[in-house]
């Protein structure tokens, strides 16, 4: 049995966590055991995920499969798209020219801001009740 290689990617996106492998094979694209299109049902989300290996023109040349946890659904498209690039940039750190003007590499620091005492919200205030 030959081993296959396998590259590994780790992405990050508000609360959401993924742990993405990247090994040869057609193109196909697994999220938590489950079908990719059936994972992220919203087009517009799934070419954003696969918008690093379509860039790279590598879209067709690897199997994904990718573990995410945390977060909403667009929180762990992002995870899941930083955790392809990564593991590309493993592939090939030549891409890198590709995938940077794209502002792919770059981790999106935004998250939840933390809610403080005597507010509803972060910032959220409670109604003003003059009398």
């Amino acid at each position: 049995m030959a081993n296959k290689v396998q590259y590994f990617g780790t992405g990050r996106r508000k609360s959401s966590v993924a742990r993405v492998i990247l090994t040869t094979g057609t193109g196909k694209f697994i999220v938590n055991g489950r079908e990719f299109e059936e994972y992220i049902p919203s087009a517009a989300t799934r070419l954003d995920v696969l918008q690093p290996l379509a860039l790279t023109e590598n879209a067709d040349k690897y199997d994904v499969v990718a573990n995410v946890n945390g977060g909403g659904l667009t929180g762990q498209a992002g995870a899941i798209r930083l955790g392809i690039t990564r593991a590309l940039l493993e592939v090939n750190a030549e891409l890198r020219q590709i995938l940077k003007p794209a502002g792919l590499i770059t981790r999106d620091p935004r998250s939840k801001e933390r809610k403080k005492y005597g507010l509803k919200k972060a910032r959220r205030a409670p109604q003003f009740s003059k009398r």
